[in-house]
């Protein structure tokens, strides 16, 4: 597979990956240090890995392991920095009394662990996450430099939030938590369906995922945020109005993000040209 099918890699290319050393709108040094903690945590590697398992090799569904995290944490991080130059407030941090830049802290320990109880299973997996990672959270914030016991505990509770609203089923009360649930929906590139693809599987999340050439981040317009997506054909609708439009719906970014979607197929039968949300 080369680097431009390789949602992973495009995000590096196109500069939607988060950089540590580009001027962010907020305090990264934090943010920074835990990026690197995660990275060399075998626990937290070994969970990213294994949890694959259920959601692929035994389901034939799309990939949840570790490039997913990747590409989630990494459009979570960057949706956190549009909202923030675009002056969206932030309540998780500061309703518990904690830091500016445990804003992104949250965000990115959330969209790290968000999946990690498809370990367990994949039905109903975002319950079965938060005990693993509460387990996994104890063990990490006792040893940053940044928080006493007091601390840990708030950040601790906003981290699982997120984790849990991740879920359709669940209302975001954080814009932290709402940036963990629509950036989920954004991994949504056929990079994400290859494996079950290649191996037979044609659900219409595997279908619809193969659809999606390209998907965009920057500013706005009419909203803070816009996304762009570029799809192939007709079935790239369902990952939009369907998977996309959920986690957006409920999110409290729903004034703040504006969803463009245009089909760059090059004919005259298109049955679907563009969707906006």
């Amino acid at each position: 597979m080369s680097d431009t099918d390789d949602p992973a890699a495009a995000d590096v290319q196109a500069g939607r990956v988060y950089d540590p050393s580009a001027d962010h709108s907020f305090p990264d040094e934090r943010v920074n240090d835990v990026l690197e903690r995660v990275a060399s945590d075998e626990e937290i590697q070994t969970l990213l890995e294994a949890q694959n398992v259920n959601p692929v090799t035994r389901k034939r569904y799309n990939d949840h392991g570790s490039k997913h995290v990747s590409i989630v944490r990494n459009r979570a991080l960057c949706l956190y920095d549009l909202l923030k130059r675009g002056s969206v407030s932030f309540n998780g941090a500061a309703d518990q009394g904690l830091d500016e830049a445990d804003e992104a802290v949250i965000v990115a320990l959330a969209a790290t662990l968000h999946d990690i109880g498809h370990i367990v299973h994949r039905d109903d997996h975002p319950y079965y996450s938060i005990p693993l990672a509460a387990d996994v959270l104890d063990r990490v914030l006792e040893e940053l430099p940044y928080y006493d016991l007091a601390d840990a505990v708030r950040v601790k509770g906003e981290v699982l939030h997120a984790i849990l609203c991740h879920h359709t089923e669940e209302t975001p009360l954080t814009t932290e938590a709402g940036v963990v649930r629509v950036a989920d929906a954004l991994d949504m590139e056929r990079g994400r369906s290859r494996i079950p693809y290649e191996r037979g599987g044609r659900g219409i999340n595997t279908v619809s995922s193969q659809a999606i050439r390209n998907v965009r981040l920057g500013p706005g317009e009419d909203r803070v945020v816009r996304v762009e997506i570029e799809m192939t054909n007709a079935a790239g609708v369902y990952q939009v109005d369907n998977l996309l439009k959920a986690k957006l719906r409920g999110s409290g970014l729903e004034d703040d993000i504006r969803i463009v979607a245009v089909n760059v197929r090059e004919d005259a039968d298109q049955i679907v040209e563009r969707v906006e949300l």
